[in-house]
């Protein structure tokens, strides 16, 4: 994964670049013609291409920085997260100051469009020298904390084999100060950076053609509402898997830092390429943008308060939470008076909101939204469709491992559970 993810991150940037979203393959499958499709149909394209500029170095280094320096010194709420047992029962403080960070990096890169200072077309103009800076900085954060975890022996859980321990990492929770590096690369970075992926190609597309097509504007809409409800909602993410227990390695960091903004972003740059490769922008009929747009939506709400509900509920178990009202609060966000099942080993499993319909409801927002992504780009390319088909088969892994560990870990409890809520994504389905 470390070294084929990139690769194929690569391969796909010349399919959209070079060939109009078409997959590129060998004309035959000899070694000496894999080879010269490598070099010539591959790797000359990147030299040319994809060579991380100057520019491309200051534009996403240079968001990294900000982004680190917001989240270092924007105002917030102050969050405690759960007790870590490899930090002997301790509770970490988190500043939950996402939001304030996203809506001044917002206003900041409006007046830095307007005057003329960074004109956000600049993205997509580097897009590619700044895929290849962004894949070099998440080998480069990775080794970093790597070695200063290891070095001032803050590593947890290691296995002893090196590749291993450096994909899945060796701190649980390194910090620069009071900035927790593992929640900042997995909120501030990924999620803006996406969305100004796809507010660049709109704005490329309003200089090009004097306006904005409304698929085009489903993709900035889409990516808005993704990122403006991981900032909103940051202060149920302390409680989560991910910063609770997994630790920050290759895994977490390089995804976070390349993989979702360059590879969630193809519906996007898609749309933006195949207009200038054609002459002719993408269009649908009435009927089928409102439906997407419906569809994009509905996933959002479930998604928005199906985490929100979980979260919360968790929050209030442990005695953390405290009312938010950063914009938009949806109405059914916070379960008052819950029902769940108390299991023997003291686990809550929660049976009531959207926990009460399905086992996995925020699985199935995520993947109505990931669909709609792909169906607002038409049929012409599976590129569009590679985030949907990559999260089906993470998701669908994931759930099956979940469901046998519990099964184990919870016995009779597991299959009091299963009979209150049956359905794993959709009711009555599945």
């Amino acid at each position: 994964m470390m070294t084929c993810f990139p690769a194929l991150m690569y391969y796909f940037w010349v399919c959209l670049e070079y060939h109009q979203g078409k997959l590129l393959v060998p004309s035959q499958w000899t070694i000496e013609a894999l080879t010269d499709f490598f070099w010539h149909d591959i790797w000359a394209k990147i030299q040319v291409g994809a060579y991380p500029t100057t520019a491309a170095v200051k534009i996403y280094m240079g968001y990294v920085t900000l982004s680190f320096i917001l989240a270092y010194i924007m105002p917030g709420p102050i969050v405690e997260g759960l007790p870590i047992p490899s930090l002997k029962g301790k509770k970490l403080k988190y500043l939950c100051n996402g939001l304030s960070s996203w809506y001044f990096t917002l206003a900041l890169s409006a007046v830095l469009h307007v005057t003329g200072v960074f004109r956000l077309t600049s993205i997509i103009d580097n897009f590619a020298g700044i895929m290849t800076v962004a894949i070099i900085w998440g080998f480069t954060m990775s080794a970093l904390v790597y070695l200063y975890s290891n070095l001032t022996g803050q590593n947890h859980r290691m296995s002893g084999n090196f590749f291993y321990d450096f994909f899945m990492g060796a701190p649980l929770n390194p910090r620069i100060g009071h900035v927790d590096l593992k929640m900042w690369a997995e909120i501030r970075v990924p999620w803006p950076v996406l969305f100004y992926i796809s507010l660049s190609c709109a704005l490329k597309q309003w200089e090009t053609r004097g306006t904005v097509t409304p698929p085009v504007a489903f993709m900035v809409l889409a990516h808005f509402l993704y990122v403006n409800a991981c900032q909103k909602g940051e202060e149920c993410i302390p409680p989560s898997w991910d910063i609770f227990y997994e630790k920050d390695g290759f895994m977490l960091i390089f995804w976070n830092m390349a993989g979702v903004p360059f590879t969630y972003c193809y519906s996007s740059i898609y749309l933006m390429k195949y207009e200038l490769l054609t002459g002719t922008a993408i269009l649908h009929s009435m009927p089928y943008t409102v439906f997407l747009f419906a569809l994009l939506l509905t996933g959002y709400y479930i998604f928005d308060t199906g985490n929100s509900q979980k979260n919360r509920f968790r929050m209030e178990q442990n005695g953390i939470f405290f009312t938010r009202n950063a914009f938009p609060q949806l109405p059914w966000g916070h379960l008052k008076n819950p029902s769940y099942i108390k299991t023997k080993h003291g686990n809550l499993l929660l049976t009531s909101g959207w926990w009460g319909i399905a086992r996995k409801p925020h699985y199935t927002a995520d993947l109505m939204m990931a669909i709609s992504w792909g169906l607002i780009t038409g049929f012409g390319s599976f590129l569009p469709y590679f985030y949907f088909c990559f999260f089906v088969c993470v998701l669908t892994h994931r759930v099956s491992r979940d469901m046998e560990r519990c099964a184990s870990k919870y016995g009779d409890d597991w299959v009091l559970y299963c009979q209150k809520v049956p359905y794993i994504f959709i009711p009555f389905i599945y």
